[in-house]
């Protein structure tokens, strides 16, 4: 059987596949070489914690300290774990970033689901202004939140760290654009039973959207866990530090002691690590679920 330029159709399917293949394998090779990348400077950090302080400005730059891999200590690690209250940094850090990620996805789910699915006079002027919080920098509405939070008695609390940070337009716009996408049949089925609104938001779509609370909570966990910026400024004392500040004021007693400044820095993304590791695949099934993909 041949095609109508005269070429049969199995070398066409032949040569399609090459490419396709060929495709894949340079895909493949560029995402190895990124991975490399990424992983590189990770990887050094490790290393330069685990040296003794003596050897982490040698020259040539080694990855292996001199004496071997026997010559690998936790010294580092111990002194960062005795300078400060890492483990009370860890608990501020863990409690905000939860309650944060909780707030961000009921709150943003309910202003999604009401944008996409309930009609009031004004929706698109509400969705736009949501929208256009995206364009604010954080950083200018550092003053007027520190003065409100001043106002409030909230200096030095965890209602002071959460909540300026459970405003979240980008997940209004992603819930948003995932309930678009959820047949109208199933709203007007569930109206037929006697369903309210509520309970068609928290029984229908919120099981429907499982990856999307997943990438929007694994981001917004993140995102709130390495925030340095608002708990430096609405937190003096130590014992209310989160990881980012803690740490950060730990190092500027060490000076250029590299060792222990990488340790520091292991320490406070390790928890990050951990939670792509175990939800990667929750992140890409989010991402892929919200109509963002172009």
């Amino acid at each position: 059987m041949t095609s109508e330029a005269g070429v049969p159709e199995t070398t066409n399917k032949s040569r399609t596949y090459r490419w396709d293949s060929l495709l894949s394998w340079l895909a493949f090779g560029v995402l190895l070489v990124a991975a490399i990348l990424w992983l590189i400077p990770l990887l050094w950090a490790v290393v330069t914690a685990l040296k003794p302080e003596s050897q982490t400005t040698t020259v040539p730059i080694t990855w292996i300290p001199e004496g071997g891999i026997s010559a690998f200590t936790f010294e580092s690690f111990w002194q960062v774990l005795s300078a400060g209250g890492l483990l009370r940094w860890y608990f501020n850090s863990a409690l905000t970033s939860t309650v944060i990620t909780v707030a961000v996805l009921l709150l943003t789910s309910l202003a999604g689901f009401g944008l996409s699915r309930v009609p009031f006079r004004g929706r698109t002027v509400v969705f736009w202004l949501i929208i256009a919080g995206l364009i604010v920098p954080p950083q200018i509405l550092i003053i007027p939140l520190f003065m409100e939070m001043d106002a409030l008695g909230f200096v030095d609390t965890y209602q002071g760290i959460i909540l300026p940070q459970i405003a979240s337009p980008l997940g209004v716009f992603i819930f948003k654009q995932f309930f678009d996408g959820i047949p109208h049949e199933l709203e007007e089925a569930a109206i037929v039973d006697g369903a309210s609104r509520f309970r068609i938001y928290w029984q229908i779509w919120m099981p429907l959207a499982r990856p999307v609370i997943a990438a929007v909570g694994i981001f917004t966990f993140v995102l709130s866990w390495n925030n340095f910026i608002w708990p430096f400024v609405v937190v003096t004392n130590t014992d209310m530090m989160t990881i980012p500040v803690g740490l950060a004021t730990v190092q500027s007693s060490y000076g250029l002691r590299y060792a222990d400044i990488m340790a520091s820095a292991v320490l406070g993304g390790l928890p990050l690590l951990v939670v792509f590791l175990f939800f990667q695949r929750q992140i890409v099934q989010g991402i892929a679920s919200t109509g963002l993909k172009g």
